[in-house]
């Protein structure tokens, strides 16, 4: 071999890997079938899921140690050890036969464990070359681990199913195998998140998750040979080219860039790291305290980390310095939520000393900090009483763009009440009742048209499949419905609700009948004019109702002529109301249709659009009401429009549209085009852009692009956001050549202004990201399917780039914005193609069908 390649390694024999076997048993995956109730009626116990692990090193038929197990834990969803296991034997000693054997065991009694299953999984691969990394062992259900060397439970299946062939995959990725692509990666993790999810709930096959030590070199199986047994003292592995070499060089030592030690016990906390800040905070819990100030490095110190977002976890020294200058931050109302994250919540006199001295005494905090502090992670109901009263201090416009949030809270109220109910001992966390519920009761009662929206969200809860929760909400309704009962007019609105209740009912029942009749769409149109007019439906002529879907529309009625039933393959149905007043208010009813999605995008829209306005820009949004009247029903506002797809067929362009119907033959620069019209076509293009953008809303093409008679520009259709898109390759910023070519092209002043009021809106709502990003952590359990299993904060983030100075952040919206022409437009096409097909494909279905 040539001498100056001496130093370039390959590998590492395992006889001079001198460290002891470790490895770590990480998690349980799949779907456990529970145990029945005649089972928990015999033996209670059985209730709890009491699971441990039991592994032990096996070769050649025989044990090579005792065997060693897990820790007790008590499991409520996820079954999580990350527990290291190191036996008492080292690498170099191994046979090629070794082979490790878990079982998992579950409580079946006093002194009494039944095997969930067990796997056998081999050490060594068929190289042979040492296991290294996360692995995946199928668990042979209700039996023990088999140790023999023709075992009976081995860890690989042999048929692979789809995860286990992406998990070889992120094998070869992670050993360098894969080219590395930072963008497309992150996309593809992404997915493999979602079919992992999905998977897991769909099989009733159970895997054990372990992780071995990831060496930065292959290992080799070697028998230890005489002279490097002898001579062998160091614990590192020796990386070799020959057998001639077998020693390190003295570059390889020096290079910590090309090994690794691996640590078992780095993901655990330092017990004496913990004891001295305990020590330190301690000391630091005197009068001298409250006196402290921080000089100006310091200042700069704690302003950086108060910046950070609300999912950015702070080191021990930044919790420290938090702590040191508690007092001094009191007068910083962007402090408190930075400072309650600091607090050691095992530690009953820090919690005192925080919650009952500091809390009272902490200064008023933003709406979006109270937001922060009803999350998941806040479990002292003191803190969320806080949080609630500082949210009293809005009003009923502004609660109204948070209620969906904060019904959704209740849910983390009902966690802390089951984490106090199960606690054994005493601390000087609260687990009291925050008020929440009770505070949101009070404002409803008192504000008719937030009460009628506060109704409807908590039903959608109670008619959800978790019973425990529909349960705690159904104690909500309760609580509500009586105070609404002893309120003034308490009667009647109490009527007024079931009215509503029994109208929504109505056309649920109806519009499910239509839905799954099999007449032509004619015949479902006059079927639904012919149910209207029915007088036994009490439908085309009602007492004076407040419309669900905006409780200041006053309804007396649906009007049967103009009512219709969509082309959609659910057959939404588009009813024209008859208002009090004398106007008409047409409205889109689904049924079959998850719409919660929906409407917290809208929601999100509507919060955007105020923020935007309160700093005097008005981007002409027309964010429609939309309201879930179930977990698969809803009501969705009507705007008189068109899709882009039907203008441009039927017009030929957006400019011909335009100007049929506000024409200005005397305008200059508007191509004939009132200039009121073209102005809002302009800013209501530039405000989606950015909002559409920020939320990640995927799937756009012109059958979901639509544009009012007056200009206005909208968005429909959100089944797919923050990131999720069916297409492949889809530009961040949804801008089509169509709606280029509405402003009189990319060299227009038309589209110079749209520009601008795109880098605008994007600086302004940048400001709130905190707010929007706690608004939608709230939502995390509300089992919305872009939102489930998903890693949010960091979707959101990647849009607001806050990481960029304001200047930076306009030329990144820019390249984005510039790099969305072409690929649109081919993507648009292909669109138009699929809904061809699948219109002559239903067609086709259908004659047959009639044949």
């Amino acid at each position: 071999m040539d001498k100056d390649n001496r130093d370039d390694f390959t590998f590492a024999k395992l006889s001079d890997l001198k460290l002891p076997v470790t490895f770590r048993i990480s998690q349980l995956e799949g779907i456990r079938k529970p145990r029945s109730f005649t089972e928990l009626l015999e033996n209670p116990e059985l209730r709890f899921h009491d699971l441990y692990v039991t592994c032990q090193l096996v070769a050649d038929n025989k044990p090579l140690t005792i065997p060693f197990r897990t820790s007790f834990k008590a499991f409520k969803n996820a079954y999580t050890w990350n527990e290291w296991i190191t036996l008492p034997i080292r690498y170099c000693d191994l046979p090629l036969s070794s082979q490790i054997t878990f079982t998992v065991w579950d409580i079946g009694g006093p002194r009494a464990a039944i095997p969930v299953g067990g796997s056998t999984f081999r050490l060594f691969g068929k190289k042979p070359t040492l296991r290294r990394g996360k692995h995946r062992l199928f668990l042979w259900p209700s039996v023990e681990a088999d140790g023999s060397v023709e075992t009976t439970t081995p860890s690989k299946l042999a048929a692979q199913d789809e995860m286990g062939r992406l998990e070889k995959l992120v094998k070869k990725y992670e050993r360098g195998d894969l080219p590395k692509s930072d963008w497309l990666d992150k996309m593809a993790f992404r997915k493999m998140e979602e079919i992992h999810a999905a998977a897991t709930e769909k099989s009733d096959n159970l895997f054990l998750y372990i992780d071995l030590p990831r060496f930065d070199f292959p290992v080799v199986y070697s028998e230890p040979d005489a002279s490097a047994a002898s001579s062998a003292t160091s614990t590192l592995p020796t990386i070799v080219q020959t057998p001639a070499t077998p020693s390190i060089s003295a570059s390889f030592i020096g290079d910590t860039s090309l090994w690794s030690v691996v640590d078992p016990d780095i993901a655990h906390e330092n017990p004496v790291e913990d004891k001295h800040r305990r020590l330190v905070r301690s000391h630091r819990s005197s009068p001298y305290d409250r006196e402290l100030k921080p000089n100006a490095n310091i200042r700069d110190e704690l302003g950086l980390i108060l910046s950070y977002s609300p999912s950015q976890v702070l080191t021990s020294e930044e919790k420290d310095l938090i702590w040191k200058f508690r007092f001094y931050l009191a007068r910083d109302k962007k402090g408190l939520t930075k400072f309650l994250k600091s607090v050691a919540w095992r530690d009953s006199s820090e919690v005192k000393q925080a919650v009952e001295e500091l809390l009272p005494q902490w200064t008023e905090i933003d709406t979006d900090d109270a937001l922060e502090l009803l999350g998941p992670g806040t479990v002292d109901s003191r803190v969320r009483a806080f949080a609630v009263k500082q949210l009293s201090r809005a009003d009923d416009d502004e609660l109204l763009l948070y209620l969906l949030q904060l019904v959704q809270a209740l849910k983390f109220e009902s966690v802390v009440s089951d984490q106090r109910s199960s606690r054994t001992t005493t601390t000087a966390i609260s687990y009291d009742d925050s008020g929440l519920s009770d505070f949101l009761i009070t404002r409803g009662v008192a504000n008719p048209i937030l009460g009628n929206r506060l109704y409807w969200y908590l039903m959608v809860e109670v008619a959800l499949e978790d019973r425990i929760m529909a349960k705690m909400y159904g104690r909500v309704v309760y609580k509500y419905m009586k105070q609404i009962s002893e309120a003034e007019n308490g009667s009647e609105r109490r009527e007024t609700m079931r009215r509503q209740g029994v109208m929504i009912e109505t056309l649920a029942k109806r519009a499910r009948e239509l839905r799954t009749s099999k007449d032509p769409r004619p015949k479902k149109i006059e079927k639904l004019r012919s149910i209207i007019s029915d007088s036994k439906n009490n439908l085309s002529s009602i007492e004076p109702l407040p419309l669900p879907l905006n409780a200041s529309i006053e309804v007396t009625g649906i009007i049967p002529d103009k009512s219709t039933v969509f082309k959609s393959n659910m057959y939404p149905l588009l009813l024209y109301f008859q208002c009090s007043d004398g106007g008409q208010y047409p409205v889109i009813f689904k049924d079959g249709d998850d719409m919660r999605q929906d409407q917290l995008v809208i929601q999100l829209f509507t919060l955007m659009d105020q923020l935007l306005r309160k700093e005097n820009l008005d981007l002409k949004l027309s964010p429609y009401d939309v309201l879930a009247t179930g977990p698969s029903q809803g009501m969705v506002q009507f705007i008189p429009s068109k899709t882009i797809a039907a203008i441009v067929s039927e017009h030929g362009s957006l400019l011909n549209y335009l100007r049929t119907h506000h024409p200005d033959e005397g305008s200059i620069g508007t191509s004939g085009v009132e200039p009121s019209v073209i102005d809002t076509f302009v800013r209501s293009c530039a405000g989606y852009c950015v909002v559409t953008y920020l939320l990640g809303v995927g799937d756009r093409h012109l059958d979901n692009l639509l544009v009012a008679p007056d200009g206005h520009f909208f968005h429909v259709d959100f089944g797919y956001i923050l990131g999720r898109d069916p297409k492949p390759f889809p530009p961040q910023v949804k801008v089509c050549k169509e709606m280029v070519d509405g402003m009189g092209g990319a060299q227009s002043p038309h589209y110079a202004r749209f520009k601008n009021f795109c880098f605008t809106a994007f600086t302004i709502l940048r400001k709130s990201t905190n707010l929007i990003l706690n608004l939608v952590t709230l939502m995390v359990d509300a089992n919305i399917p872009d939102i489930k299993h998903r890693d949010v904060h960091e979707q959101l983030q990647e849009k607001f780039r806050l990481d960029l100075t304001e200047e930076e952040a306009i030329k990144h919206f820019e390249i984005l914005l510039n790099e969305t022409s072409y690929i649109t437009v081919v993507l648009d096409r292909f669109h138009d193609l699929a809904q061809y097909w699948h219109l002559m494909t239903a067609e086709l279905v259908f004659k047959l069908v009639m044949k």
